[in-house]
């Protein structure tokens, strides 16, 4: 599993492991990507991210609190589907309603 650039505030802590269908994680190319996210903190996750210009993206699912799987790491599991529709740097904003935290997605063309 790969993993991504983060940063913590607030109190959150955000990990996570990307799943790309019928290949390798990284490095991450254009087109979806699930990736699972363990966020500490209380209450709901909120997701939001940006393409590599500043664009809104809109999430192809999620977040979707589920658990059961073997990234075992703090904090509660959820899973996210992305559309990276371009190379580029994509920024993700994580939120909780104790906190927030940020990571950074490197997307190369296929």
């Amino acid at each position: 599993m790969g993993r991504a650039r983060r940063r913590a505030r607030e109190a959150v802590e955000a990990l996570c492991a990307l799943v790309q269908t019928g290949n390798s994680p990284l490095p991450v190319k254009v087109g979806e990507l699930k990736v699972v996210w363990r966020a500490t903190g209380e209450g709901d996750l909120t997701v939001r991210y940006w393409s590599p210009d500043g664009r809104p993206g809109e999430l192809v699912f999620g977040p979707e609190a589920h658990g059961g799987s073997g990234y075992d790491r703090p904090g509660q599991e959820w899973g996210t589907g992305f559309n990276f529709d371009e190379p580029g740097c994509w920024h993700i904003h994580l939120e909780r309603a104790t906190g927030s935290g940020d990571a950074w997605i490197e997307v190369v063309a296929d």
